[in-house]
């Protein structure tokens, strides 16, 4: 496949953004992400163009089966099941996306002590068929981590966390991520100092990258403001 043809690039680069670019293919397209910075800089360009779409449009009330939906594919539907207040049903299209991660950061973070901890972003990282597989908090020192059971368990093999710059430089690890549990990872100083375009998950041999490079890219996923 020529990823060098303009018309192809757009059109994988808005299908990835709106999240119908699938299964294979989209795990191709996560690891060219990381290959190739002029595709990352597509991206973010679509990401613009169509999140100022969405922020025109009108307030819809979406049904009450979305909300199902959207806990189903995030693998919460058993404990929405446990609370006793409902969801709410009314939120402006381009909060969407906002709203279902604040959701699951307060489902995946039930004690007091974690949930209060001042966070400045979230992340989720989910697989190509839209499970969470860690959840990511950004706090002033550390990102605090959450694996979920959706994990797939390696004994051989680690997965390492990195951070994609928008000005194309090489990615830069952050840490091992927690197969289990939960787990802190020191929040370097250049978190601050370079535009963060977003986060990779690769798969590497036990004890991390051995050249400080991903091994083999899984995922990608973006950070979101609080």
């Amino acid at each position: 496949m020529n990823y060098n043809d303009e018309n192809l690039k757009n059109a994988l680069s808005s299908e990835y953004v709106l999240g119908t670019l699938k299964g294979r293919a989209r795990v191709r397209y996560q690891r060219l992400l990381l290959e190739r910075s002029d595709v990352r800089q597509n991206v973010w360009h679509w990401e613009k163009h169509l999140n100022t779409l969405g922020e025109s449009l009108e307030a819809q009330k979406p049904r009450a089966e979305v909300w199902q939906n959207i806990q189903q594919r995030l693998g919460f539907i058993e404990i929405q099941k446990k609370t006793s207040k409902p969801w709410p049903t009314f939120l402006l299209p381009g909060a969407a996306l906002a709203a279902t991660i604040f959701f699951a950061v307060i489902l995946f973070w039930p004690k007091p002590e974690i949930v209060e901890v001042p966070t400045k972003q979230i992340a989720i990282v989910q697989n190509a068929k839209a499970e969470a597989l860690w959840l990511i908090q950004i706090m002033d020192d550390k990102l605090h981590i959450r694996a979920t059971d959706n994990v797939t368990l390696h004994a051989d093999n680690d997965y390492e966390l990195w951070m994609l710059a928008k000005d194309g430089r090489a990615p830069v690890s952050l840490g091992l991520l927690p197969k289990t549990g939960e787990n802190n990872l020191d929040r370097p100083t250049l978190f601050d100092q370079i535009e963060i375009a977003a986060l990779a998950v690769s798969l590497e041999p036990l004890g991390g990258s051995p050249n400080g490079q991903p091994t083999k890219v899984l995922f990608t996923t973006e950070l979101m403001m609080l």
